[in-house]
């Protein structure tokens, strides 16, 4: 029997008999774990509530013949706790789980680099900071330059020829330039590009600016780019709320009450 111990992202689990449960594990160390957890549906379980999905813990594994069986669990962040309030950011969520799921395909694979970006997406959702589908977003393109999928954004993805450039093509890999343009690629708005580049780069200032239609924009750039290259649609992402955000709404109502008044006295409101 060997013992080991890591910190690790619960990205899914299964019933499995009366009590127990499989958890599908993302470790720091050791890459996507699956393990049996003994009796956690039962309620006098002492660890059901921490292997939920979202839930950032220090678990402790031994290792069995076919699946690894949890012995400890401590929760490190209880992400799932704001995360489930809020049916916009818990779609965003379920979103990201998955997305980690599919792309650590191989169980016992260290991917450092993919646990970090879902922790720290599951991080800024939870903190409500920031708009969950920009959080989303950003988090989808950095797992795409992860698995070796990112979007040409500034230059032609056939010739690299430096942009901008006015079109984009899934299929050809990003932003085309006139030349390289193949039939069927989208023309979006000439802010899209630079605010998927913002977000793949963190620039959370030029993102934030952005409005709802160029935002909406990019996120279906973004989620057509994703489910091409996974070669398979994402049961989750359809059902995230794309809406735009109150901070927004409410500076687009200010705006326009301000115009409103300034047409008619030339005083801004106070």
């Amino acid at each position: 029997m060997s013992l080991y111990r890591d910190t690790a992202v619960v990205l899914r689990v299964q019933k499995l008999g009366e009590a127990d449960r499989i958890i599908t594990l993302l470790t720091r160390r050791y890459g996507k774990v699956r393990a049996v957890a003994k009796g956690v549906r039962r309620t006098t379980s002492r660890f059901g509530a921490r292997v939920e999905p979202f839930c950032h813990v220090d678990v402790q594994l031994y290792t069995g013949r076919t699946l690894d069986v949890i012995t400890q669990v401590q929760t490190v962040d209880a992400f799932g706790v704001q995360i489930v309030e809020d049916y916009q950011r818990y779609t965003a969520a379920c979103a990201v789980l998955e997305t980690v799921d599919r792309l650590a395909a191989e169980e016992g694979e260290p991917v450092l680099r993919l646990y970090l970006l879902a922790v720290g997406a599951l991080r800024a959702l939870s903190g409500r900071d920031r708009d969950s589908s920009q959080v989303l977003d950003a988090f989808l393109l950095r797992a795409m330059s992860f698995a070796g999928w990112s979007p040409a954004l500034t230059e032609c993805a056939r010739c690299g020829q430096g942009g901008p450039h006015a079109a984009f093509n899934v299929q050809a890999g990003g932003a085309v330039c006139a030349t390289c343009r193949p039939a069927g690629s989208v023309r979006p708005s000439a802010l899209t590009l630079p605010l998927m580049e913002a977000l793949l780069h963190g620039d959370w200032d030029t993102a934030e600016a952005a409005t709802g239609p160029v935002r909406r924009e990019a996120s279906g750039l973004v989620a057509a780019h994703l489910q091409w290259y996974m070669e398979r649609q994402l049961r989750s992402l359809p059902l995230v709320e794309r809406t735009v955000p109150e901070l927004i709404r409410e500076r687009a109502s200010e705006a326009a009450l301000v115009g409103a008044v300034d047409g008619e006295s030339g005083q801004p409101l106070n």
